[in-house]
C-alpha cells in the first residue's frame, strides 16, 4: 500500500520544445549569453524544486518525491511503529491541503504534477527585512504567525489549467477570484479555519498557501527575484548535494528557524543544539534511499557577509584503526584546539550556549589548577577521539563499570603534554587522595588512578609515541594495548555505515544503536526518539570543511526492515 499522498506512477519530465526565429547575429548573441550564464549559475535541476518561487526569508523548505515506488521502498524500512507515525503525518498533510478541499491525489493531482512537490514554512513578515541577512532583531516570533506554501510543478499544463479554472465545490464557503500583480488567484471565503489560496504561475507552477498574504509574498518573490534561489549562499552551496532522483531535499534558514524555535515554549530542540545551529546561515541536505537504509548528503554555510571564515583543515580518519571491534560509539575530530577556538568564537554572548567558555575554564582551573588553554589545549592540535567501549570483566574481578570512556589525542608537543599530565597526577594525589600507581599493560607502561575506596577509576598512557590516552570507568586498557588485531575500522558495521566521503575528512561519528540501546540509556534529544531508535541499526557520519565558508556532511542511517 502506497502512502496517502502518492498512489500512481509518475512519468519522467519532457522538456518542452522551443522554436525561436532569430537572425544569425541574434542567435549568436543569445547562444553566447546563455553559455556565459550557464558557466556562472547552477542548473535549476541542481536546486530545490520551487527555489525560484519560495520567498528568500522562508524558515524551512522540503521537497518530496511523487514517485510511488520510492515511497513503497521507504515503507520497507523501520518498524510498525515508525510506519504508523509516517502514515499519520502524511494523512494530516493530505487532509489539510487536499481532502478538506475536495481533492484526491491520484485522481486530481497525479495526472499533471511533476516528479517532486515542495512545502515551505514562511515566518512572520517581520522575521527578515533582507533575504540575504540573518535575523538579528529581538522581536517575539511565535509559531502561530507562520504560514505554509506548497509548490507543485506542472507537467501537463492543460490538465493543471483545467483544475485551477474549475475548482471543487467547497463544503463550506465558496471560491473567490482576485488578481495580484497580474496573477489570477483563487481563494476560499466563508470557510472556518484556514483560508487557502491557489495561483498558477506562468503555467509552470501551481502554488497553494494557507494565507492570502503568503500567496502575495510568494508572487512578490517570483516577480522581483527575491526568492530562495537568490538568497546569499543558497545557489552556490545547494548544487554540492544535488542528486538526480532524491527521495527528499530540505533547506533550513538556520538563524531564523533557531530563533523562532527558541521562542517557542515547547521547542523540539534543546538549547544546546539551537545555540550551535545559529552559527550557520543555511543548512541543506538531500535524502536518498539505499538497500540498507537512508543516506543524507548535507552542506552548511556561513552568511556571505560574515567576517568569520573557516579553516580548511581535514586531518581525521585514523582513530578508528586504534579502537577494538566491539566499540559502541566513536566521535573523532581533526584538531581539538581549533575546535575549542571555534566554540569560543561562536559561544560568546550567546545565552543558549550549553556552557560559557569562561565557566568551563574556571571549572577546570578550580578542580585541577590547570589552565585549559595553556596547559592542556596547547598540545592538543592533532586528531582526537572520544569512544565508549563495553567492559568484559575477567572471572572473579568486580564489575563496577559496564563500559569504559576512552579519550585519545595526538599531541603536537609530547614534552608539554607530559608536564601537564604529571601535574594532573599530583593534583589527584594531593587534592583528592587518589593513589597514582605506575603499571604495565601488554608490556607498555601506564599510570593508574585508584580511588580512596580501592576502585580503579582511570588509566592513562601513550600509543605510538605521540598519542595520549585516558580511560575512565571500566578497565578496558587491555583492549587498545597492544593495538587490536580486529579494529573498529575493519568491522562490517563500521564500513557499511560510516561514509567514505568526503575525503579527506575533518570528523567522523559512529554509533551502534542496537547494541548501545540494549545496555545503556541514550539521552533524549528529539521527539519520538525511542520510536526512531527502535527502527535503527547504526548511524555513521563523515564531515569535512569544503572551503572557508562551508562544511560538507555525509550521514548514513542503517535501518531495520519491516517483517512482511
Amino acid at each position: 500500500m502506497a502512502p496517502p499522498l502518492v498512489s500512481v506512477p509518475m512519468k519522467k519530465n519532457k522538456k518542452p520544445s522551443l522554436v525561436l526565429t532569430l537572425s544569425s547575429a541574434g542567435l549568436l548573441i543569445a547562444a553566447g549569453s546563455a553559455a556565459y550564464w550557464l558557466q556562472r549559475q547552477p542548473s535549476w535541476n541542481d536546486l530545490l524544486v520551487g527555489a525560484n518561487i519560495i520567498p528568500g526569508d522562508a524558515l524551512f523548505a522540503v521537497s518530496l518525491t511523487t514517485d510511488p515506488q520510492q515511497w513503497q521502498k521507504l515503507r520497507e524500512f523501520g518498524t510498525k511503529e515508525t510506519q504508523a507515525e509516517l502514515d499519520k503525518n502524511l494523512v494530516q498533510l493530505r487532509d489539510r491541503f487536499l481532502t478538506n478541499n475536495g481533492y484526491d491525489f491520484q485522481k486530481d493531482i497525479a495526472p499533471w504534477v511533476g516528479n517532486n512537490v515542495t512545502i515551505a514554512i514562511l515566518g512572520p513578515k517581520t522575521a527578515s527585512k533582507s533575504a540575504s541577512k540573518p535575523v538579528t532583531t529581538d522581536e517575539n516570533l511565535t509559531g502561530d504567525q507562520q504560514s505554509m506554501v506548497m509548490v507543485l510543478p506542472v507537467k501537463n499544463s492543460e490538465i493543471a489549467k483545467s483544475i485551477f479554472a474549475q475548482p471543487k465545490i467547497l463544503k463550506q464557503g465558496k471560491w473567490v477570484d482576485r488578481t495580484y500583480q497580474g496573477i489570477a488567484i483563487k481563494q476560499n471565503q466563508g470557510q472556518s479555519g484556514e483560508n487557502f489560496s491557489a495561483a498558477l504561475l506562468d503555467g509552470h507552477f501551481l502554488v497553494i498557501t494557507d494565507s492570502p498574504k503568503a500567496t502575495e509574498r510568494t508572487i512578490d518573490a517570483y516577480k522581483s527575484q527575491t526568492s530562495l534561489a537568490t538568497t546569499g549562499g543558497f545557489a552556490e552551496n545547494f548544487p554540492k548535494i544535488a542528486n538526480k532522483q532524491p527521495f527528499a531535499q530540505f533547506y533550513v534558514n538556520v538563524p531564523t528557524a533557531a530563533k523562532i524555535a527558541a521562542a517557542t515554549p515547547n521547542r523540539p530542540l534543546p538549547a544546546q543544539v539551537l545555540a550551535q545551529l545559529q552559527n550557520n546561515q543555511g543548512l541543506a541536505a538531500t535524502m536518498t534511499l539505499e538497500p540498507e537504509g537512508i543516506r543524507l548528503k548535507g552542506v552548511s554555510w556561513l552568511n556571505p557577509n560574515s567576517q568569520r571564515v573557516l579553516s580548511v583543515e581535514n586531518k581525521a580518519g585514523k582513530m578508528q584503526s586504534r579502537l577494538p571491534a566491539e566499540t559502541l560509539m566513536m566521535l573523532s575530530g581533526g584538531n581539538l584546539q581549533r575546535l575549542w577556538g571555534e566554540y569560543v568564537l561562536t559561544s560568546q554572548r550567546n545565552p543558549l550556549s550549553p556552557i560559557a567558555p569562561e565557566q568551563l575554564r574556571g571549572g577546570i582551573k578550580s578542580l585541577t589548577d590547570l589552565d585549559l588553554d595553556k596547559d592542556l589545549l596547547s598540545w592538543m592540535k592533532g586528531e582526537f577521539s572520544l569512544s565508549v567501549i563495553p567492559n568484559t570483566p575477567k572471572e572473579g574481578s568486580p564489575d563496577n563499570f559496564r563500559a569504559g570512556l576512552l579519550f585519545m589525542v595526538q599531541t603536537s608537543d609530547r614534552k608539554l603534554a607530559q608536564a601537564a599530565i604529571s601535574q594532573l597526577d599530583e593534583v589527584m594525589t594531593n587534592q583528592y587522595q587518589f593513589q597514582v600507581q605506575p603499571g604495565k599493560v601488554a608490556g607498555q607502561p601506564v599510570v593508574n588512578w585508584v580511588s580512596p575506596y580501592g576502585t580503579l577509576t582511570a588509566t592513562h598512557g601513550w600509543l605510538d609515541g605521540d598519542v595520549a590516552f585516558f580511560v575512565m570507568g571500566a578497565p578496558i586498557t587491555d583492549k587498545i594495548l597492544p593495538k587490536p588485531n580486529n579494529t573498529l575500522a575493519s568491522t562490517l558495521p563500521f564500513q557499511q555505515t560510516v561514509p567514505t566521503e568526503p575525503n579527506p575528512t575533518n570528523s567522523q561519528f559512529f554509533l551502534d544503536v542496537e547494541r548501545t540501546a540494549k545496555n545503556f540509556p541514550l539521552p533524549i534529544l528529539i521527539p519520538n526518539q525511542q520510536t526512531l531508535l527502535g527502527a535503527t541499526r547504526s548511524i555513521g557520519m563523515t564531515s569535512a570543511v569544503s572551503d572557508s565558508r562551508s562544511n560538507r556532511y555525509d550521514i548514513f542511517i542503517a535501518l531495520k526492515k519491516v517483517s512482511k
